[in-house]
């Protein structure tokens, strides 16, 4: 937890194959406008919380470490950031732990049952969601450590700088941990659509970008209609899946917006 002591909580939560580290850019204009930050390493990329088998990454435990790290802040409710996977945790938390949730940005990922109709009825979505079938198979992890874990590299072409993609790389090269990550998907929550999720009635901003292949644009626009409280969808051009590294003037921009209007300014 870092900024300035009285200043508003933001917790920001990161995507795969990524860190804490996705908010580097951003963190310090979030301080600077007088927000205080929390940016964990979630589940399976901290070395304190990395347990073994799928089913320790379903999306409620996810969603409930999130849950646990507020509590352990002694923080009632806060601005929650998602990208991708964080994203995802992100419209868990807003439906069905509406009270920790002031506002919601998420990134990238659409409301998992706008995502889950596109699954359905969109042959686009269904072939840019092949990678997921990938991800769960149990050669996927030595498949993207070979060759010096260029599959793996090569997930983030070359909008994110190689500073902090070196990060991520000697994070996900330690022995255990992209087993760990790649269980967020093997645990099946991606495609878990007999759950539901539910309306979303905090006020909301969904960033999605023209480069971006983890959702179509069926996923994308059918998102509003599962918010129910105040919505802004905003789409960056030119911009790829890597939204927090490659464009973190444009992310801060709107998290402070969705913010300051929840605080009335």
């Amino acid at each position: 937890m870092s900024g300035p002591e009285d200043g508003e909580p933001v917790l920001l939560l990161h995507g795969f194959p990524q860190s804490r580290r996705a908010w580097d850019q951003v963190v310090p204009a979030l301080h600077a406008a007088g927000l205080r930050t929390i940016a964990p390493d979630q589940r399976g990329y901290c070395d304190g919380a990395r347990p073994e088998g799928a089913d320790s990454y379903a999306l409620p435990l996810l969603a409930g470490d999130a849950v646990a790290i507020l509590d352990a802040l002694g923080i009632e409710s806060a601005h929650v950031v998602g990208h991708d996977w964080g994203s995802v945790v992100a419209w868990y938390l807003a439906a069905r732990h509406t009270g920790r949730v002031r506002t919601l940005t998420a990134i990238s990922f659409p409301h998992l049952e706008a995502y889950w109709y596109a699954l359905r009825n969109d042959p686009l979505q269904r072939q840019l969601s092949q990678y997921v079938a990938y991800f769960v198979s149990p050669d996927s992890t030595d498949g993207m450590l070979a060759d010096g874990a260029e599959p793996l590299r090569s997930l983030f072409g070359d909008e994110v700088d190689p500073d902090q993609v070196k990060h991520y790389l000697d994070l996900h090269t330690r022995p255990g941990v992209l087993d760990a990550t790649l269980n967020w998907y093997r645990s099946g929550s991606l495609l878990a659509e007999h759950e539901g999720l539910g309306p979303v009635p905090v006020p909301t901003t969904y960033i999605s970008s023209d480069g971006d292949r983890a959702a179509s644009r069926v996923a994308v626009d059918r998102t509003a209609q599962h918010v129910t409280g105040p919505y802004r969808f905003v789409l960056l051009e030119g911009v790829t899946h890597w939204q927090p590294e490659q464009a973190p003037e444009r992310i801060t921009e709107e998290i402070l917006r969705r913010v300051n209007q929840c605080q009335g300014r």
